[in-house]
């Protein structure tokens, strides 16, 4: 049942995004009087068709699959076309018409994106506040002097009010090259400024989900008491005398928040001794434990082999707010996050060719149909957010100038203009040769992606 409401929620969000932005392209050229013979909606054979009443009879369709959309204009290259009909051919417009026509698909994935940014401003959105939580001894964050309860305010120039806001501004300000992040925090009512320094492969630490464990930090979230469930006879956790019901209180001398901090603890101690406090029978004791390493995910990472839990969970006071604007505050917001994350998809994008961030960022179709179902199940506000975060990429990624995508059209459509004559057709056929050979690098690259994060 999971999988079909996944499947569900994936097959949506293609079906509305490549509507969004073939509408694009219909309406522009229906604007600039390019006749348009047909609106499909997947690809395929048509399963239900209208023919349209205005006088180019337009054709729309739902085809059989349901992985992508066309809009067909009219095109001597590809038949014949009646004299009458050909000063509305696509090769026949005038070239700022037709890169117009090019433009208006990806442009219309940023319009829709700024509109559902602007719509979930005004629903409102939960915000928790990029608040420290655990810090790992000798890590870079605790060398650069972060400590417990810190409020981050900024990430060199940007504000960080938000964790989301945080994990941009970190992604954006780390680099391979210098690994220098600039904080400011607020710690007991006071700012000061600390400097994250990382040295080593710091590559790694731009794969998904690496950057803040590498960093040595985690952020706040809930409280809860971390118990001990079991501890196998022969486990490391037994050595050390930990018990079943033993409540686990702090890690070199580091309180715990909850469990997963505990985890986090013991994972960065492979092949260590830890001091581990817990709570035995109401009684404060001492223990002192050798974790052994074990290989995980390819990382030398620290096990007990005991099973812990937590108690009851609350929210530290004042971590999460409500935020909700007005329809203007609103409008700029959405604008201003579509820019946003435009801008940091090109970064990466770059970064990632030149070798200055992890290739695994590349997500494919797997990984989007999960992010899809998981937003879906999350309400309405995290698959509204979800859709403008892949309205935006899929913008982004149709201006790349690779010739079967809009961006690689309107290079064509820039070169005839310079020279005075449409590009040869063996130029363009090496073109579409060269676009689909990377294209089928690149959903290769992000179909192992998908895979090698699941095995």
């Amino acid at each position: 049942m999971r999988i079909l409401m996944f499947l569900g929620a994936f097959l949506a969000a293609i079906g509305v995004l490549v509507t969004v932005h073939e509408f694009g392209h219909y309406w522009v050229a229906k604007k600039l009087k390019f006749k348009v013979l047909r609106f499909s909606v997947g690809f395929g054979k048509p399963l239900l068709t209208k023919v349209g009443r205005d006088p180019d009879r337009t054709e729309y369709c739902i085809a059989a699959i349901p992985l992508g959309g066309y809009v067909k204009l009219l095109d001597e290259r590809e038949g014949a076309v009646a004299a009458a009909e050909l000063p509305r051919s696509f090769t026949r417009r005038p070239i700022a018409a037709r890169i117009a026509v090019l433009l208006a698909g990806p442009a219309m994935n940023f319009v829709f994106a700024s509109i559902l940014y602007a719509v979930i401003a005004m629903l409102g959105t939960q915000v928790i506040k990029p608040v420290v939580g655990f810090v790992r001894p000798e890590s870079p964050a605790a060398l650069a002097g972060l400590r417990r309860d810190d409020q981050i305010l900024r990430v060199g120039e940007r504000r960080t009010r938000s964790t989301e806001e945080l994990q941009i501004a970190l992604i954006s300000r780390f680099s391979a090259r210098d690994g220098v992040i600039p904080l400011e925090v607020r710690r007991d009512g006071a700012r000061q400024s600390l400097t994250i320094r990382v040295g080593g492969n710091r590559l790694a630490l731009t794969e998904p989900g690496r950057l803040l464990p590498g960093l040595g930090f985690d952020l706040a979230s809930f409280h809860a008491a971390a118990l001990v469930k079991s501890v196998p006879p022969a486990s490391a956790g037994a050595r050390a005398g930990l018990l079943p019901g033993d409540r686990l209180v702090a890690v070199d001398g580091n309180k715990l928040a909850n469990s997963s901090e505990f985890v986090d603890a013991i994972s960065a101690a492979a092949n260590r001794e830890v001091s581990i406090e817990v709570e035995h029978r109401g009684a404060l004791m001492q223990l002192t434990a050798t974790v052994p390493g074990v290989l995980d995910h390819g990382r030398n990472v620290g096990r007990l082999g005991i099973m812990i839990g937590d108690g009851q969970r609350s929210l530290p006071a004042g971590l999460v707010q409500l935020r909700r604007e007005s329809f203007g505050e609103a409008v700029a917001t959405g604008v201003h996050k579509t820019w946003e994350m435009s801008s940091l998809t090109v970064e990466m994008l770059w970064r990632i060719l030149t070798g200055q961030v992890s290739a695994r960022n590349i997500s494919g179709p797997i990984s989007i149909a999960e992010f899809a179902g998981v937003s879906a199940y999350l309400g309405a506000g995290a698959y509204l957010s979800f859709l403008a975060v892949i309205s935006v990429s899929l913008g982004v990624l149709n201006l790349m100038p690779i010739p079967l995508l809009d961006g690689g059209q309107v290079l064509y459509q820039l070169i005839e203009a310079v020279k005075g004559s449409p590009v040869s057709e063996r130029m363009q056929v090496f073109g579409q040769q060269v676009g689909i050979a990377l294209l089928v690098l690149l959903m290769s690259l992000a179909f192992y992606n998908d895979i090698s994060r699941h095995f």
